[in-house]
């Protein structure tokens, strides 16, 4: 085997600090790194060994220095040749995830392969960590192997999770299921935190190979889980900005409490339409009022729109915060508001029987339901009826007394309007998946008496519907514009997911149309024409989970589930940023000020990741306190029976959804002791080798509670019984 040839070997440096540490010594590292910088191009094992004068009973040593030299960085791999790391080789950025078992991954920027950090590596590194790395080779399993070289910033700074005492230490233990890192608590940090007590934690310094990470406490949250601590965790863990900085507070002082005379300048006057809000029970944030009439042969709609952007302006501690939220966050038992209650509650939310600055949208519906004109105009309204779902939804059911007298006509309008766009939506193939969802019911005490299903009616989807509209006319008018704004945008299905959905169906007998670009109008024919089968559920959960996420972006491309062209949020200002920005977009093009427009292109790419990523953290917080709600509320059930549905089919088990609770729980696949069973992905069962019984989606199981870890969020069952689902 040919090689450069270097010059001859000097002796090396460190031997005698060699002979001290190992009874065999062979050359130290900085040897093998001098004899590596001094050639030309990387030299084999036998190289190396040759330079070095390694006979062959040192060989194993040899070879075990160079594998701790690659994973410590100092040499990388190429083919079966070594190289000092620094010499050669691409400097990648990208992100650190961190594992259970303690390893951890590099996901490049660039979208190259990610490569395989070592647990050694793992020490010093936190989940979410931007660094710089290179390739150093692969390991035993083929995989590329990664070496960090330098933390460019730390993701996590606060943390929320259980104080342990390990020997005469304080640890921190996260709740985080990435976070594996040892954190120390010093006791001057501790603030008196007692063991086995959930705190939030804000990091002092991070961890490095031979030291941990320290941390002071920053919050007791409590011994025992309640639902107030859950909502606490979550709002500490996900980040989500809570207190409003002394300068917000300082703004909101000098707002007037009611709507003054001068700003109703230049505004239409809307205080004598019947103008109404339909909204929840529960709702104080007022967002949207609405009125419609007939006009011709088809209708007159106005969407009054909460004015917020004349009480938050760009650039100030109020606008600042409010994009830092970017949204409301809705929790079971507490809501974290984009604006301070002052405004959201307040001052912008319309009210019954208050003057209130607004947006409006004036809308001419044909009698297709298509829109034939629109036009948005700053407005001052008063709210002639705050109303319920349940009130309309019971008044249109023909019960007189829930809606009062005035406002009889307007709703049968509203109403009317809404069978007609029904119909529209219809033809157009807009998806419309009707999910469960939970409701919790608190005591004064803030415990949870019991949970129910949220079900929606004809209210709820009559003021989806003008919305919709009202979006839509917000969408294709600043399409219009030529002004940066921000889209709702919901791309298609990936080839990948069609592919596993399509396999998924063929296994029931179905097909889903539309060949490798199918049309939300595809997806809605196999809802409808699925929608009296008993796996009904199943087949809607499936098709749900091969949709993408929606996102926020200035570049149009339409919103595939709803079937529009073009599609923008405009209809809640006071708890989504994007709406906000959609209000801006209008003003500046009405009082002819695009000059002065805040936004250009690049801003709003940034500002649409931004919205984007805020509204996934809002649902995974939202979504993480009801799973634990959930395993608060089965804590005492442990040995109860109950009835359930299959909801979800894996390799390792069946998730079971409990019907009167609407709670999942996992029938792991060790439990079902009758035959050793499959998973067959394609179609979603698994299947008994010996005897064929299959278990699937929708199948019907009477089930026992067998264990309820609320740090986990997990409940497990065991299986009492089981009915196949007739497909």
């Amino acid at each position: 085997m040919s090689s450069s040839k270097p010059k001859k070997t000097k002796p090396d440096p460190f031997a005698k600090r060699e002979a001290q540490n190992y009874a065999n010594p062979i050359a130290s590292r900085e040897h093998i790194l001098e004899l590596l910088n001094r050639c030309k191009r990387a030299l084999s094992f036998v190289d190396i060994a040759k330079q070095l004068h390694i006979d062959k009973a040192q060989n194993i040593a040899l070879k075990r220095r160079l594998h701790a030299m690659l994973r410590d960085g100092q040499v990388r791999r190429v083919g079966k040749r070594y190289e000092p790391l620094n010499t050669q080789g691409e400097t990648l950025r990208g992100k650190v995830i961190s594992k259970n078992s303690g390893i951890g991954f590099f996901i490049p920027e660039d979208g190259s392969e990610d490569l395989f950090l070592s647990p050694r590596q793992m020490l010093s590194l936190m989940h979410g960590d931007i660094v710089k790395a290179q390739v150093i080779g692969e390991n035993a399993k083929g995989k590329l192997e990664g070496h960090v070289l330098e933390v460019e910033s730390r993701a996590i700074t606060t943390l929320v999770g259980r104080l342990d005492k390990v020997e005469q230490h304080y640890e921190f233990k996260a709740d985080n299921h990435h976070i594996h890192n040892r954190i120390r608590i010093p006791k001057h940090h501790r603030h008196g935190a007692k063991k086995g007590e959930w705190v939030a934690i804000e990091l002092l310094s991070y961890p490095e190979k031979n030291s941990f990470a320290t941390a002071q406490i920053t919050k007791i949250l409590g011994a025992k889980h309640s639902p107030t601590m859950i909502t606490d965790m979550a709002i500490h863990d996900k980040h989500i900005p809570n207190e409003w900085p002394k300068e917000v507070l300082k703004e909101i002082k000098s707002l007037p409490n009611k709507v003054l005379k001068k700003q109703l300048k230049h505004r239409e006057d809307l205080r004598a339409l019947p103008l109404v809000t339909i909204d929840g029970e529960d709702a104080k944030d007022f967002d949207d009022a609405v009125y419609c009439e007939p006009k011709g042969k088809g209708w007159r709609l106005i969407v009054a729109i909460a004015d917020v952007s004349s009480y938050v302006r760009p650039g100030t501690a109020l606008d600042i915060e409010a994009k830092s939220r970017g949204t409301s966050v809705y929790f079971p038992n507490q809501v974290v508001p984009m604006l301070p209650e002052v405004l959201s509650n307040g001052l912008c939310s319309l009210k019954p029987r208050r003057d209130r600055l607004c947006l409006a949208c004036e809308i001419i519906i044909n009698h297709h339901g298509g829109i034939r004109h629109k036009r948005f105009f700053s407005a001052v309204m008063h709210s002639h009826g705050r109303l319920t779902y349940n009130q309309v939804a019971a008044g249109l059911d023909g019960d007189k007394e829930q809606i009062p007298k005035p406002l009889k006509t307007p709703i049968e309008h509203l109403y009317q309007l809404y069978q007609l766009l029904l119909k529209r939506r219809k033809k157009r193939g807009a998806l419309e998946f009707e999910t469960i969802e939970s409701q919790f019911l608190f005591t004064r005490r803030g415990d949870i008496k019991g949970i129910t299903a949220l079900e929606r009616n004809d209210a709820h989807r009559l003021i989806e519907e003008m919305m919709l509209l009202a979006n839509v006319a917000a969408a294709t008018w600043l399409d219009e514009q030529d002004i940066p704004f921000l889209y709702r945008v919901h791309q298609h299905p990936r080839a990948d997911k069609l592919s596993d959905l399509r396999s998924y169906l063929k296994g029931l007998g179905l097909q889903l149309y539309g060949k490798d670009k199918p049309q939300a109008k595809h997806y809605s024919t196999l809802l409808e024409k699925t929608q009296d089968r008993p796996d009904n559920k199943s087949i809607q959960t499936v098709l749900l989970r091969s949709l993408p996420l929606a996102q926020y972006q200035p570049e149009n491309g339409g919103h595939f589930g709803l079937g529009y062209e073009y599609y923008a949020h405009f209809t809640s200002p006071i708890r989504r940023y994007p709406d906000l920005i959609t209000h801006r977009a209008i003003y500046a093009c009405i009082e002819h000020k695009k000059k002065h427009y805040p936004y250009d292109e690049a801003a709003m790419i940034e500002l649409g990741i931004h919205c984007s990523e805020t509204e996934r953290r809002a649902e995974n917080a939202t979504r993480d306190v009801v799973a634990r709600l959930k395993t608060i509320y089965m804590e005492d059930k442990v040995g109860q029976q109950f009835e359930g549905t299959v909801s979800a089919v894996t390799a390792f088990g069946l998730f079971v959804q409990l019907d009167e609770l609407f709670i999942e729980g996992l029938v792991h696949i060790t439990t079902l002791y009758d035959d050793y069973y499959t998973f067959h992905p394609e179609r979603h069962i698994l299947v008994g080798e010996r005897h064929g019984q299959r278990y699937g989606l929708n199948d019907k199981m009477r089930i026992q509670v067998t264990r309820v870890d609320s740090h986990q969020r997990k409940i497990d069952f065991y299986p009492l019984s089981h009915t196949p689902c007739e497909n």
